[in-house]
């Protein structure tokens, strides 16, 4: 890069919470009749801007009159042990109604659904953009590119941070496409360019042994190479959230296709590549368990499972809308042709599913409701929706563990102002997204987008009042 230009903010990231701070800062900015010069830095082409909100469907763990699930808060208490930081799970709680408001003024259009399944955990129903995460980026994106004095700097990589003599972050340096270092000065930084997704050597490091084999669960994971935690760590910054941990899907092996989760398991069972259950598939609805569901096949059976269903799981109602791969499911007359289509022992999955429906007690099955109908002497057992697989042709699906974004990261305060181990504010520096660290042992789904959006709407108007005062 040849030039050396000044901004009022530069942008790591052109995600949710990248481009959500730019607008932000823009429109602040504009309201108080200053001009905005804003750099974007993204280290993908155009056509794959966006980082993992581009391919992710982001629902929103919202209720129908558009406010964060009241259950949320103490779900992330219980969840984490008390250790997430409830101070900014209020702030999320108290600002969804604006971050909602906000995305619609700029040019992403939301819509909101009941549930179509039995769920504890999403308020009874789930917001999200028309057309998914590639809204946000197309709507807000758009909004940049036609802001005067704004631009996105597309295939360069931030590389460190630029500190004045004092100490204050006044910059960030980066790589162009053409291999050259130039500084790009700011007032304000804001770090949003995701976690350590697509970096092997911090995956291994923190989440251990054969981490790096994880799969993406969309391409451009890939860009996420930990270069936001890495910068905010040298100058100082503190971390946060659960280094050890990550959010994973079960996705289809088979698929090329990013998201390819299934998620329709409690509707049968899952079997690892013994043809053995390692699972109660029914112990809480899938928005609950299919995290924990993902970490298991990858920590412990050896990233191979699969989900077998019959035709009473095809005939329920909306279970289609929760099979997101573009594969078909593997079908056969008999178990054992299923079991040699899936590369399975055929004597184990018959024996499998005969203790499985042996099993399985009285009660009516509900597959929208906790309808209790559970097995009896089985170890694991299935707490509820358990039937008997007996209606042919069979199903399976082979799935696998995805990394969807890593836990650890930055710490910030409510206002996505980065601290210092001491609790300290770092002058000049801010942090949204899955590059900060909020949770701990388990993620309540339905967040990770809206925060994005919330902190990094928060970052640029702070940083907009700031360069303001």
């Amino acid at each position: 890069m040849a030039t050396d230009p000044a901004y009022d903010l530069v942008v790591l990231g052109c995600g949710a919470a990248g481009l959500s701070a730019a607008v932000s800062y823009a429109a602040a900015a504009r309201a108080s009749g200053r001009a905005a010069r804003i750099a974007v830095v993204e280290r993908a082409r155009r056509e794959e801007r966006g980082g993992a909100t581009r391919w992710t469907s982001a629902w929103f763990r919202i209720t129908e009159d558009r406010r964060l699930d009241p259950a949320f808060i103490e779900e992330m208490q219980a969840a984490s042990g008390g250790l997430a930081d409830l101070e900014s799970c209020r702030t999320l709680a108290r600002e969804v109604g604006q971050t909602l408001q906000f995305l619609e003024q700029n040019g992403v259009p939301l819509t909101y659904f009941k549930q179509p399944f039995a769920n504890r955990n999403t308020g009874g129903g789930l917001g999200m953009p028309v057309g998914g995460g590639a809204s946000i980026v197309e709507g807000l994106a758009g909004v940049i590119e036609r802001t005067a004095g704004a631009r996105i700097l597309y295939e360069t990589e931030a590389v460190r941070l630029s500190l004045s003599g004092a100490g204050r972050v006044d910059g960030a340096v980066v790589r162009g496409r053409d291999g050259l270092l130039a500084t790009l000065s700011a007032p304000a930084v804001v770090i949003a360019c995701g976690g350590f997704e697509g970096n092997a050597e911090m995956l291994t490091r923190y989440l251990g042994a054969r981490a790096s084999e994880l799969p993406v669960i969309a391409p451009t994971l890939k860009n996420n190479t930990g270069d936001g935690l890495r910068m905010a760590l040298e100058i100082g910054a503190a971390a946060a959230g659960q280094f050890d941990m990550f959010h994973g899907e079960p996705i289809d092996a088979r698929s090329g296709k990013p998201d390819a989760v299934v998620y329709a398991y409690p509707f049968g069972i899952l079997v690892n590549d013994r043809a053995e259950r390692f699972c109660d598939e029914g112990r809480d609805s899938f928005d609950s368990t299919f995290e924990e569901i993902a970490y298991e096949i990858w920590r412990n059976q050896r990233q191979r499972a699969f989900f077998i269903g019959d035709q009473t799981t095809l005939a329920i109602e909306s279970v289609q809308a929760i099979v997101l791969t573009d594969q078909p499911p593997v079908s056969a007359g008999t178990l054992r042709e299923l079991a040699i289509e899936l590369a399975l022992d055929p004597g184990a999955l018959e024996r499998t599913v005969a203790a499985f429906n042996a099993a399985v007690g009285p009660g009516r099955f509900d597959a929208h409701r906790f309808d209790g109908r559970a097995t009896h002497g089985l170890v694991p057992p299935k707490s509820n929706w358990a039937f008997r697989l007996e209606r042919p042709p069979y199903i399976g699906y082979p799935l696998t563990c995805a990394i969807t974004f890593t836990f650890g990261g930055i710490r910030t305060d409510a206002l996505a102002r980065v601290l210092t181990p001491s609790g300290t504010v770092i002058p000049g520096l801010y942090a949204a997204g899955e590059v900060t660290g909020l949770y701990y042992r388990r993620y309540p789904a339905g967040t990770s987008v809206l925060r994005s959006a919330t902190f990094g709407r928060l970052a640029g108007a702070h940083a907009a009042r700031a360069g303001a005062a």
